[in-house]
């Protein structure tokens, strides 16, 4: 008996790591597909991730559930109903999912709620300049430094939240420039890690003997 509970043991773990795995591979195909702009693809890796694990998160300074990475997709192929269930859903799983509420935000905009949707995409924005800002901060003697160096991320945000605090916001500009925001966070996410990649390269090349 007791040899049949570990193997039975052994087996559940082999496939609970293959799914792991499987998983982390779907986000990476994923997001790869997302920021080249093949919206179809990469919907089919995060539903398939989000099948697999639904509570997966990715990412470490800045964190996005699964959710959040599907609903970006669906909102990028034009499912506005199914983007906002699965962002409402990612934003539900964790308040502090500012991009799925910035996301979130361009859908209900898109789909007609211009109120409420402009609303989520000021809270989305404001959490994004935040997170940033505390990257940047807490952590600038180490991989804070490496984000948004040049503060261009934050410089547009700041900028839109000037124009979300007028009387005639101008949607269309948002509605583009949120877009942009969503799609450039995610390339940021890639350009800090590369950087720090390459400079603990560096640091290691140049102790050698």
């Amino acid at each position: 008996m007791k040899a049949v509970n570990l193997v039975a043991f052994w087996f559940a773990a082999v496939l609970s790591g293959c799914a792991a795995f499987q998983v982390g591979s779907d986000m990476e195909a994923g997001r790869n597909a997302f920021l080249i702009g093949n919206h179809e693809a990469a919907l089919g890796y995060f539903q398939s991730a989000a099948e697999l694990d639904p509570g997966y998160v990715y990412g470490a300074a800045i964190r996005q559930n699964v959710w959040g990475y599907l609903g970006k997709s669906e909102y990028s192929v034009g499912q506005l109903p199914q983007a906002r269930k699965s962002l409402e859903k990612a934003v539900a799983m964790d308040s502090k999912e500012d991009i799925a509420r910035l996301y979130l935000g361009l859908t209900l905009v898109r789909g007609g709620d211009h109120q409420q949707g402009l609303k989520e995409m000021a809270a989305g924005m404001r959490g994004i300049h935040d997170q940033l800002e505390n990257i940047t901060q807490s952590f600038r003697f180490s991989f804070g430094r490496f984000w948004d160096t040049k503060r261009e991320i934050r410089s547009a945000i700041q900028s839109d939240l000037d124009m979300l605090s007028g009387k005639e916001p101008d949607v269309q500009k948002l509605i583009a420039d949120g877009e942009w925001l969503g799609k450039r966070v995610e390339e940021e996410i890639n350009l800090a890690r590369r950087d720090e990649r390459e400079e603990l390269f560096r640091d290691g090349a140049g102790r050698q003997p």
